[in-house]
């Protein structure tokens, strides 16, 4: 007896990028909610349709340019003017407009490490394998074609009623892809 394995959901392929927004755009009315989508290039518009949210990202990078730039200032006047002291020029030991520099350097270094390494972390990433690459015909996802997979784990999703959607919107074909 063969153990079935389980749905991940089900990927209809289209062959324009105008019917893949409408189809996305007709599945969020329909009360789809977990799904995605592929193209080879970016679609205008398609984002918004599947769904895609505000993420904490932006929150993140800020965090972590300030951090950044008050770590730089903080060396600096720590340097200056508490472990090692020097009288330059009769100047006070915390200038604090020669740190600029180093603050803003560091604030940046601060900011694009943070913004890296949150997206790798957010995206899940590095993820070699996801549940689409076996599914047939994927492979044009980086050609010419386009896919909608409606994942199974959708409040809304039933199998046979959504495959029906799907033939609907004018897929070329729709396909189960196995966990």
């Amino acid at each position: 007896m063969r153990k079935e394995t389980p749905l991940y959901g089900l990927l209809a392929e289209f062959d324009t990028p105008e019917r893949l927004l409408d189809a996305a755009r007709k599945a969020r009315e329909a009360g789809y909610r977990r799904m995605d989508a592929y193209s080879p290039f970016q679609v205008e518009g398609l984002a918004e349709e599947v769904g895609f949210r505000w993420n904490i990202l932006p929150w993140l990078v800020f965090i972590g340019g300030f951090a950044g730039a008050g770590l730089g200032y903080f060396m600096e006047w720590f340097g200056m003017a508490v472990s090692y002291p020097i009288n330059v020029a009769g100047r006070p030991l915390n200038s604090w407009v020669s740190y600029i520099p180093i603050t803003f350097e560091l604030g940046v270094l601060g900011a694009s490490l943070t913004a890296f390494f949150s997206m790798l972390g957010l995206c899940g990433l590095p993820k070699p394998y996801h549940p689409v690459f076996k599914a047939p015909r994927f492979d044009l996802a980086t050609k010419d074609r386009f896919f909608l997979c409606i994942e199974a784990d959708d409040p809304h999703f039933d199998e046979r009623a959504t495959w029906q959607f799907l033939s609907h919107l004018g897929a070329l074909g729709v396909s189960e892809v196995a966990s």
